[in-house]
């Protein structure tokens, strides 16, 4: 299975920042702009790790994994959901998503750390199959 990540965040500094840490290490990398455009990249079949910015315009993160575990895309689309925000602690909004958000990484990220991450998803999941 080819290593794809999603990368939702509305600062376009942070897209082009984590596609330039991901691509060379050999992921396919997906970009939105917020939760919207996650939910129509899900919607053409996107497969992979989703790393998703809590504090976006129009849909904040956790309306945005709400509105996926509704649509059924966490059955057999999503390896993994891990909240990428500049809030150091998780908010009550959090408070039943648990179950579909497996980490919680905080701005400013070392890079080495954030792949080393995404790299166990895909390792884990690899274990399942």
């Amino acid at each position: 299975m080819k290593k794809k990540v999603m990368i939702v965040d509305d600062d376009p500094y942070i897209l082009i920042t984590i596609r330039e840490i991901f691509e060379p290490e050999g992921f396919e990398v997906v970009t939105a702009s917020g939760g919207r455009e996650c939910l129509e990249e899900l919607k053409k079949g996107f497969k992979g790790v989703i790393l998703m910015d809590i504090m976006m315009p129009q849909m904040d993160g956790w309306d945005a994994i709400r509105e996926i575990v509704a649509r059924g895309y966490t059955e057999g689309n999503i390896i993994a959901i891990a909240m990428l925000t500049a809030k150091d602690v998780p908010d009550q909004k959090m408070e039943g998503l648990q179950e579909y958000v497996i980490d919680y990484i905080t701005k400013p990220f070392d890079p080495k750390e954030l792949v080393a991450t995404v790299e166990e998803y895909f390792i884990y999941q690899k274990s399942k199959e």
